[in-house]
């Protein structure tokens, strides 16, 4: 997988590709991560790639020359019948929730390229002639786009083969199954009083993945009841939940 990052400050994506599993990711030739500083393709002696909005108002508005030449050029290399048609991503406020589920599709693709702006905002033909996707990491607003692209590209490395020692790490992960995960304990099996569940010091593995679907249930119906609207529960999934609503009320 090919992911390419446009960004005004190129040392901030760096930081996170280095390190941890995108680093190591990286180092196995797993993903290729790059980030490009748009402002080398602004065509302007001073570097300019903002300028104020037609119309009047506050800020400043990202130009579309530099993003549309930038894309140009990542894309350049191969001939266009034998270019991998890439996701191009654009993050911010107005975007669509970014989810686990989005995070496994995206995980399919063999090159995406992502947007960071800064400023006031983007000229609007970026949104409507050059990029597939906008994506927005939460009802918030940050100072640009850098840290919720390497939100979303670590969600998406994460989940390529070989990216995790455990491979069965991102299968159970929270929202993978469209469940909260379910509690974790390792040694001591006893801390200043606090004694590891006996269920998981049993070692009868049947068992245990009982117990932990059920914590899981448990854990989502506390903290996010929303998520059982969409999640795919078995009958037996079902029994369980109306079991704990009854003994909750």
């Amino acid at each position: 997988m090919r992911i390419d990052v446009l960004t005004l400050f190129p040392e901030m994506c760096e930081g996170v590709f280095g390190t941890s599993i995108l680093g190591k990711a990286r180092d196995k030739g797993i993903v290729s991560l790059n980030a490009v500083n748009f402002r080398d393709f602004s065509g302007n002696k001073h570097n300019t790639v903002d300028d104020t909005p037609y119309g009047g108002g506050g800020g400043m508005v990202l130009k579309p020359d530099p993003i549309f030449a930038a894309v140009e050029h990542l894309l350049s290399p191969l001939p266009a019948e034998e270019a991998v048609k890439p996701r191009i991503i654009l993050m911010c406020p107005q975007g669509k929730t970014y989810t686990q589920k989005i995070a496994e599709e995206l995980a399919q693709e063999q090159h995406l390229i992502f947007i960071c702006g800064h400023y006031e905002g983007y000229d609007e033909r970026i949104r409507e002639h050059l990029v597939t996707d906008e994506l927005s990491i939460g009802d918030y607003v940050l100072t640009g786009g850098e840290l919720p692209a390497m939100t979303v590209i670590d969600s998406i490395v994460r989940l390529q083969p070989g990216a995790l020692g455990n491979e069965t790490s991102a299968v159970s992960d929270s929202f993978s199954t469209g469940l909260l995960e379910y509690p974790h304990y390792t040694r001591p099996a006893e801390f200043r009083g606090w004694k590891v569940p006996d269920m998981l010091l049993s070692g009868h593995h049947a068992n245990i993945d009982v117990w932990r679907r059920e914590q899981a249930l448990q854990r989502t119906l506390e903290r996010r009841p929303d998520l059982l609207e969409t999640a795919e529960l078995t009958p037996k999934d079902k029994q369980i939940l109306e079991r704990l609503k009854g003994s909750s009320s």
